[in-house]
């Protein structure tokens, strides 16, 4: 208990820089913009909370929450198809295959060993916000402007470099040693990011911005849970392979 209260502190800190970064970032913003972009960090704060909270204090609840995960992005995907027209109904088969399979390994993640799931999850985490930050800072190379235009070479390497540095001290969640947390940590990064991309090129290849808006600041479920997902299930697979 004393190292998870730690960690949250830890946590706490790494969204004082975040929120710092960000301040940094929409000074020179419009009003509009800027408060757009305060609210999506806000909301992602409370995300945070809510999953690593259900993960430290009941970990079936975090297997709820993943189904409630699972179940809001499958109709999401469903709602997209229908509005525009069930268009590329192959496209969407294939879709709906690899979100089923990823939704498996969702579930099976969220019933691991409740160390080993809160290490991948704050690995996502970490990964996730301090990409956004150090892209938004630093990002000048565009690695797949017609599929995702945020995303950047520096964006993917800062957010990993802070990602795999945190492992190394997470790690201690699960009793892992460093060649194992640096190979989770990075196989979960690598996920993250692929499963990010397909999330995108889903969207662009139906002419949206957003799966929904049911999360002020982000969009839909699969907006903001489409790494979770990947890393997720990459970490199941590693489980039952018996990696580790």
């Amino acid at each position: 208990m004393e190292m998870i209260q730690t960690i949250y502190w830890v946590i706490l800190g790494y969204f004082v820089l975040g929120g710092l970064g960000f301040y940094r970032i929409n000074r020179g913003k419009p009003v509009g913009e800027a408060r757009r972009s305060y609210t999506k960090f806000g909301v992602y704060f409370l995300i945070i909370h809510l999953l690593f909270f259900s993960m430290v204090m009941e970990p079936s609840w975090f297997s709820w929450l993943a189904l409630l995960i699972i179940v809001g992005g499958a109709v999401e995907l469903l709602r997209v198809f229908v509005r525009q027209g069930a268009r590329s109904p192959r496209f969407f088969v294939l879709s709906v295959l690899l979100y089923a399979a990823l939704s498996l390994g969702l579930w099976c993640f969220s019933r691991l060993e409740g160390g080993l799931v809160l290490f991948a999850f704050l690995v996502l985490s970490i990964f996730d916000s301090f990409s956004q930050i150090s892209g938004q800072l630093f990002g000048k190379r565009k690695l797949a402007p017609r599929v995702s235009p945020q995303k950047t070479l520096g964006g993917l390497l800062g957010g990993t470099v802070v990602a795999l540095l945190s492992s190394l001290w997470l790690r201690h969640l699960f009793g892992a040693g460093v060649p194992l947390a640096l190979l989770l940590s990075l196989g979960t990064v690598f996920f993250a990011f692929w499963g990010d991309l397909a999330a995108s090129w889903f969207k662009r290849w139906y002419g949206i911005k957003d799966f929904s808006a049911v999360l002020p600041g982000h969009g839909g479920l699969l907006d903001r849970f489409d790494s979770l997902l990947a890393g997720g299930a990459f970490v199941a697979l590693m489980k039952l392979l018996d990696v580790f």
